[in-house]
């Protein structure tokens, strides 16, 4: 039985590929494309997190979240893992996910100044504005220091300690890290992923917008 089932696979190399087209969109000021793609992580996100509730045994947090004593037996050497995340990995994911959420929540509210504004910059008053730009610049740098440590952590158990985590990842399931329950169907994935990108699309299409020959 896989350990990674289907969705969160798909999660995570979408992610993967994401990220750096985000980068480049911003730094290429092709503000619509990064805006999509903004869009895009943001569904991923919440129906990853919902999937973490209502998905497969391994992908839910109840499975890979432990407790501060755990992930401190882990630090020290003294905690055994299962097959899944360890303690201190589970709560890595948790983290990224978060900083995921607030770099794409952030950006709705976000302008270049100049010909571009998020769908939900006329929704907000200044200070709001103001904030959610420092939000969305920060948290990049941090989303940026997270994943090279993740990037890092997986470089060690892949080639320090030979664990089987890429293929894992990609295929799955690998020698010593097969899952314990059978997935739950990915068709329910898609059909929440479905639902949540509605109802994004939905409640952006009622955001306000500018008033006519005028802008920012």
């Amino acid at each position: 039985m896989p350990l990674w089932d289907l969705p969160v696979r798909i999660f995570h190399w979408s992610i993967v590929c994401l990220l750096p087209a985000a980068w480049l969109t911003a730094e290429l000021g092709n503000f619509e494309a990064h805006e999509w793609i903004g869009r895009t992580v943001l569904v991923l996100v919440l129906c990853r997190v919902l999937w973490g509730f209502v998905g497969s045994r391994h992908a839910r947090f109840t499975d890979f979240l432990a407790g501060p004593g755990r992930v401190i037996a882990y630090l020290r050497g003294s905690a055994q893992t299962g097959p899944g995340h360890n303690p201190a990995g589970g709560w890595s994911v948790v983290a990224l996910l978060s900083l995921l959420l607030m770099q794409a929540v952030s950006g709705l509210f976000n302008t270049d100044d100049a010909l571009y504004s998020g769908p939900l910059y006329y929704a907000a008053d200044t200070a709001l504005r103001d904030f959610m730009g420092v939000v969305h610049e920060v948290v990049f740098n941090v989303l940026l220091g997270l994943v090279a440590l993740h990037i890092g952590a997986v470089c060690f158990h892949q080639f320090r300690l030979g664990e089987k985590l890429v293929q894992a990842m990609w295929y799955g399931r690998a020698p010593g890290r097969e899952g314990r329950a059978s997935p739950v169907s990915p068709w329910l994935a898609l059909v929440l992923s479905m639902l949540i990108g509605l109802a994004l699309w939905w409640g952006l299409e009622q955001a306000p917008r500018p008033d006519p020959g005028r802008w920012g």
